[in-house]
């Protein structure tokens, strides 16, 4: 399969570490409803609102585990005999998060939510271009949140790190284009072909990519250093360029 190419107009973007220890601020979010969220759709929320105020705004949401550990506090109490909270259930679902800041923003835009293992933000940053391209003059936000799972399912192959990322795909691309590339898809990726990918023309004029762990991992040392990144899974690599120009 040959690479894909793709340019996002990144406007504004917002981080959460999973390391962090403050709670974060989700005050625009009704106390009833606050209490009630879960770590994950918190941190959503917080790096969502980062990226836009009160302009309507198409939301991509994006996580590989989502609230699987609310999901599996759910199936305790069932096993236990116990009756489940509908509003646990409510909330346990992969888009819960774009539900709560639709209606906190009363904002009626599309949504959609995106999980595809461990290559979960990557295909989320291609479908949230996909959107942006075939609507330019409507803005597209990208909202990337996970948790690792519960220690219940045992050990997991490349697992999440953890926290949140949110890109605002619009126009003005202030804060720079991310180009992104993804190789291999599909087709096995020799040891020869992974070492050319991290080689081209282009990456070279702006340093040599550093390799990471997990795609969030690659994708927030691009946004905060400007300097390229790349995530590797058995047969396709994903780089990500960050350029002050359009290209």
């Amino acid at each position: 399969m040959p690479d894909l190419h793709w340019t996002i107009p990144v406007a504004r973007w917002s981080s959460w570490p999973a390391a962090a220890t403050a709670a974060p601020d989700i005050g625009f979010i009704e106390p009833i409803v606050r209490r009630r969220l879960s770590t994950l759709s918190r941190v959503a929320l917080k790096v969502a609102h980062d990226c836009v105020a009160q302009d309507e705004v198409r939301v991509v949401f994006a996580s590989r585990h989502g609230e699987l550990r609310r999901t599996t506090d759910i199936l305790r109490t069932i096993s236990a005999g116990e009756p489940v909270s509908p509003t646990s259930f409510s909330l346990s679902v992969l888009n819960a998060m774009t539900g709560v800041f639709g209606i906190a923003r009363g904002d009626r835009s599309a949504a959609s939510a995106i999980s595809a293992g461990a290559e979960t933000l990557g295909y989320a940053l291609l479908e949230a271009y996909a959107q942006y391209a075939t609507e330019p003059g409507a803005p597209v936000l990208l909202v990337y949140a996970d948790e690792p799972a519960d220690p219940a399912y045992g050990t997991i192959e490349d697992e999440v790190q953890g926290g949140a990322i949110a890109i605002l795909l619009n126009g003005d691309a202030t804060a720079g284009q991310l180009v992104c590339t993804l190789s291999g898809a599909g087709e096995p990726e020799t040891a020869e072909a992974a070492q050319g990918a991290s080689h081209t023309d282009e990456e070279s004029e702006s340093g040599t990519e550093e390799s990471f762990a997990s795609q969030s991992q690659a994708l927030q040392h691009c946004l905060e250093t400007g300097q390229p990144a790349v995530w590797q899974s058995a047969g396709a690599a994903w780089h990500w360029r960050l350029h002050d120009r359009a290209i």
